[in-house]
């Protein structure tokens, strides 16, 4: 056992390293927060606020989780995409998130606009990208981090960048161990030794479809993995792409990253898992706002 965390703590402490040394870079990271659909199953929270508008534990805003985490990890670069009941998001983060002028950060809403070319509303979050890339190529980036706007958790993206330089990927998928029962509602990963993707399946239910996805328990040491029972990696919706990969990979009609986007680029692209252990969660019903506050 002892030899076990030794070999743990030693790989935690090469990932802090390729993390600080990945943190000088962060200045050639776009962050993309997507503001999600209509928000349905949190009525009445959602009637007159989009989604990552909702209120959350006081004074904060669901918006506030991944905006946070991003200036936390040394990432001012950040567009919101929006496009339903959007002033009171607007109002809170004109109010809150104010950057000195010698600073190239901001905080910028991109709501959901009808041109002479489409007059369409945002389909899916790849489609929400995609209408909005005039915008994100104006920045210089190599690197795109898309996240979701209406979660729960503290992250250090840095250290995902680290691990995504490291490994050359393509595009890397950030990961959470859940057990049977909720990974049957979320997408489940199965990955090689090298923690590259090989395998995406979406809510799977048959107990043999899960079984096949089962992570192997002996390699819970190595990926860092606490605790003995089943885990499924379940995709936690934040991605890290190579900007030009992203922008090969959006030359289509698909609408979602999840259901479609990824699971495409696993067999074309170089697609890793990034394991996260800590507490995350879905603000997207009313149970779980109110188990999370």
């Amino acid at each position: 056992e002892s030899y076990k965390a030794t070999d743990k703590s030693q790989e935690r402490l090469s990932f802090m390293v390729a993390a600080k040394r990945q943190s000088a870079n962060t200045g050639n990271v776009l962050s993309i927060i997507l503001g999600g659909g209509q928000g349905t199953r949190l009525i009445p929270l959602t009637r007159e606020r989009s989604k990552p508008a909702v209120p959350l534990a006081g004074k904060y805003r669901l918006v506030d989780i991944p905006i946070s985490n991003c200036l936390n990890s040394g990432l001012n670069r950040i567009y919101l995409l929006t496009q339903f009941n959007s002033a009171s998001l607007h109002r809170h983060i004109s109010q809150s998130y104010k950057f000195d002028h010698f600073s190239n950060g901001f905080v910028e809403i991109l709501a959901a606009e009808q041109t002479s070319t489409d007059t369409s509303w945002y389909q899916g979050t790849a489609d929400a990208v995609r209408k909005n890339l005039i915008h994100f190529l104006s920045h210089r980036c190599d690197h795109v981090l898309i996240l979701s706007g209406d979660q729960l958790y503290r992250m250090d993206f840095r250290v995902i960048l680290a691990q995504h330089v490291e490994s050359n990927a393509d595009l890397t998928v950030a990961t959470i161990p859940v057990p049977r029962g909720p990974a049957q509602s979320l997408g489940i990963m199965q990955i090689d030794a090298e923690r590259r993707i090989r395998r995406f399946v979406e809510k799977p239910k048959e107990p043999a479809l899960l079984d096949s996805l089962r992570l192997a328990q002996d390699w819970y040491p190595t990926l860092g993995i606490e605790g003995q029972e089943e885990f499924f990696l379940a995709s936690m919706g934040i991605y890290v792409f190579n900007r030009n990969v992203m922008l090969k990979l959006l030359e289509n009609n698909f609408t979602d990253f999840g259901k479609h986007i990824i699971p495409n680029a696993i067999g074309t692209h170089r697609v890793f898992s990034h394991i996260f252990q800590g507490y995350w969660e879905d603000i997207g019903t009313i149970r779980s706002f109110f188990e999370a506050n």
